[in-house]
């Protein structure tokens, strides 16, 4: 965006994040912005121990069902299929095994499958929440989109062009925005630039929460292992949580079928160097394409 356009940036969720408009946000909507991602960490963060989830792991039977779960689990249930159940939302307690628990102890104690069948372990039917046996959701593949879309949503009426950036997951309603595809070997260069236009992009690299000898945040929840053949992907789409979802799932094999279904667009690096994009992707990629 122009320079002279309102920036308003804070700390949330643990990530730094910006809103830009053509003029500046009242008191009021800043207040309802907190006010959303509030309830939406107090509902499902894994680090905080007064959310929803924790309250779920802890052995409560059941819970209201939050208003996201059915968006966010029925788009777990693609995610899950299309990635023979690479990707999969009680994947909190392997995360944790490995070290990327509430305490942030970065304490590697061995890798830990999470249940195949979570299916049947979470339910979201009849306006309850359920998660028996006791267990941890992460819904971190899609959640930070979904939270993006949450906000956007809320300023869809404030006039003019807007980006709601989320360290990396971005919505952007108006004027074309050229987003750096950070490389994830050297954070000071780009593998290329993406314009994006009343759609979001999001993105997620193995170089991000990494701790200890090769861990980080994706991990095969068939095998509670760290990905190591991906390095980074980028997905563009209609709205944040499929773009966000779809960037997890390009991880795997079946991340491209996908994305056509979802009707993304997608780059993705591996650990060897090579980049492979999708067909229409319209990405500026600085590899003698």
């Amino acid at each position: 965006m122009a320079s002279e356009r309102s920036r308003w940036s804070f700390d949330a969720i643990g990530t730094r994040w910006e809103i830009e408009t053509d003029e500046p946000l009242s008191e009021e909507r800043q207040r309802q912005v907190a006010v959303i991602i509030d309830g939406f960490d107090r509902t499902w963060s894994r680090f905080r121990g007064d959310s929803v989830v924790a309250h779920l792991a802890r052995g409560a039977n059941s819970v209201p069902l939050p208003v996201d779960a059915s968006a966010m689990l029925d788009a777990y249930v693609a995610l899950s299929e299309s990635t023979s159940a690479a990707v999969n939302p009680l994947i909190g307690e392997p995360l944790s095994a490995r070290g990327y628990d509430a305490s942030y102890s970065f304490t590697d104690r061995g890798a830990q499958p999470a249940p195949a069948e979570w299916q049947s372990i979470v339910r979201w039917n009849e306006g309850r929440l359920s998660v028996v046996p006791p267990a941890v959701l992460d819904v971190g593949a899609l959640g930070k989109g979904r939270l993006v879309d949450l906000i956007a949503d809320l300023l869809a009426d404030v006039g003019g062009d807007m980006v709601v950036d989320a360290s990396g997951d971005l919505s952007v309603r108006g004027s074309r925005q050229r987003v750096a595809l950070e490389h994830p070997f050297d954070p000071r260069r780009a593998i290329g630039v993406w314009e994006v236009s009343d759609a979001a992009l999001c993105a997620s690299s193995t170089s991000r929460r990494a701790w200890g000898e090769g861990l980080h945040h994706v991990l095969d929840a068939r095998t509670g292992e760290p990905v190591r053949t991906v390095a980074a992907t980028w997905a563009v789409a209609p709205r944040a949580m499929a773009a966000d979802g779809i960037a997890t799932a390009l991880f795997f094999d079946g991340g491209p079928k996908l994305a056509r279904d979802w009707d993304a667009r997608w780059v993705r690096m591996f650990t060897d160097g090579q980049v492979q994009w999708s067909p229409g992707c319209d990405a500026e990629l600085f590899s003698g394409r």
